[in-house]
């Protein structure tokens, strides 16, 4: 790959390197395939050759903290001269690593606590970016609460992720405190939610007060670059397709007896309890998929093949293509094994990429968990199955996102394979609203060219 230069960053790159800069405590929400690495990098040479920062920290998902940023170094010239510690691994290797000399230390997210112990208030680095600072959305994390401690003896921060809502604008306080401490939004999460939400008489459930979100999308402005791919990027076209299946007459009455009941018992006399809302959904999930756990200790049983079926056509009909499928539970990559006996499961060797990429990999099944971030796939593929669809709205953008990105020379099929009149017609609705959600506060935080 011919090496990049400085005078290849686009316009709006070169525009959110300054605003980093000139914003200590920022936040860039970039939409997937914007360059987020190589404009985080850029702003931390110049910064370290104006004296401002000596050490940078990125926290990331492992993933990407083991390979994209130190890649990403190599690929540009100006970048050529940055040094990049990888710090993941075990306790021994992570300390090895920090006592080397370099520029930037990456480290994954479920150290930060450790980390943040090991230094306390010698903490060493005055830059820390959070790359996908989404996963600290929750105030109550130990992740979250080690950060804030170190936050007198950080200058910058710089979170960066495309989607900084994922569940609602509950999610944004958090992200928000790590760079003002709460002068923004407030300095407890309790305080943000009485400010600008509306409890139900349960006390679990938020609703935004009206106009709070015109209130929040102001008062965390002067702090967020947000940026829309499809206003800075040629993509080719992505077609959003659902493939209805019905579940057999047999199977779909139980599955009505199982929602009503909260119980589902077994033809083998076996039977699954559903004790809360969230374990009947997750169960329901599983139902609508066609395995179903029967035990604690993962056992399980095929219920129907209708999904496994729908897919095979779609195989067949798209013969000569490759295909990437996102499975939900360990049932559905089993059950995909067994019928699809040539699909290549997305581990953690590099050559795996590498091989889908160069089109040796007819079928690719991959967990949107951990195959969401950090992972150029554009190359290998232009179809995406949703076998299982699950709730998380940054795990089904971002692993559309594999294929869907900066790169892809053709239009982008993503196929919900859709079980008619289940819980999986509820997860498309709730994801299209969530990510109303999520586009209002992209839109509102959208500044004018500095």
């Amino acid at each position: 790959m011919p090496m990049r230069l400085r005078s290849d960053l686009h316009k709006y790159q070169d525009r959110a390197v300054q605003f980093i800069k000139n914003t200590e405590r920022c936040a860039l929400f970039l939409d997937l395939g914007l360059g987020k690495s190589a404009i985080t990098l850029t702003a931390v040479s110049d910064l370290q050759d104006q004296m401002e920062i000596h050490k940078a920290l990125v926290i990331a998902p492992l993933r990407v903290a083991n390979s994209v940023w130190d890649h990403e170094v190599k690929l540009w010239k100006h970048l050529r001269h940055l040094k990049v510690q990888v710090c993941t691994g075990t306790e021994r290797e992570r300390l090895t690593a920090l006592h080397r000399d370099a520029d930037i230390y990456t480290i994954n997210r479920e150290n930060v606590p450790w980390l943040v112990k090991q230094y306390g208030k010698k903490w060493p680095f005055d830059c820390v970016i959070i790359d996908e600072s989404s996963s600290f959305k929750n105030a109550t994390s130990l992740r979250f609460k080690a950060l804030k401690k170190i936050l007198p003896f950080t200058n910058y921060m710089v979170l960066l992720t495309g989607t900084p809502v994922p569940n609602g604008l509950l999610d944004i306080w958090s992200q928000i405190y790590l760079l003002d401490g709460g002068t923004a939004l407030g300095r407890t999460m309790t305080a943000y939610k009485q400010r600008f939400f509306e409890a139900d008489y349960m006390g679990y459930k938020y609703t935004p007060r009206v106009g709070a979100d015109v209130l929040i999308h102001s008062a965390i402005a002067s702090k967020v670059l947000s940026m829309k791919g499809s206003d800075y990027l040629e993509l080719p076209d992505r077609i959003n397709l659902n493939e209805y299946v019905d579940l057999p007459t047999g199977v779909m009455q139980t599955y009505k007896d199982f929602e009503r009941e909260l119980l589902l018992e077994l033809d083998t006399g076996e039977v699954v309890e559903a004790i809360t809302a969230a374990v009947l959904a997750n169960k329901l999930l599983q139902y609508s998929s066609g395995a179903v756990y029967t035990d604690e200790h993962k056992n399980w049983k095929e219920i129907h093949t209708v999904k496994l079926d729908a897919l095979a056509e779609l195989i067949e009909q798209n013969s000569g293509e490759s295909i990437l499928i996102a499975y939900n539970f360990k049932t559905d990559l089993e059950r995909l094994q067994q019928r699809f006996p040539k699909a290549q499961v997305l581990d953690k060797n590099p050559n795996t990429i590498v091989r889908w990429n160069n089109g040796e990999i007819p079928i690719l099944l991959a967990h949107p968990a951990s195959s969401g971030h950090g992972i150029n796939l554009q190359h290998g593929g232009t179809i995406l199955v949703w076998f299982c669809l699950n709730w998380s709205l940054e795990y089904y953008q971002q692993f559309n996102g594999r294929l869907h990105r900066q790169g892809q020379t053709k239009p982008v099929r993503i196929v919900h394979i859709v079980a008619r009149d289940t819980i999986d017609e509820r997860i498309i609705s709730a994801l299209a609203a969530k990510d109303v959600t999520q586009s209002d506060l992209l839109k509102a935080l959208k500044h004018k060219e500095l």
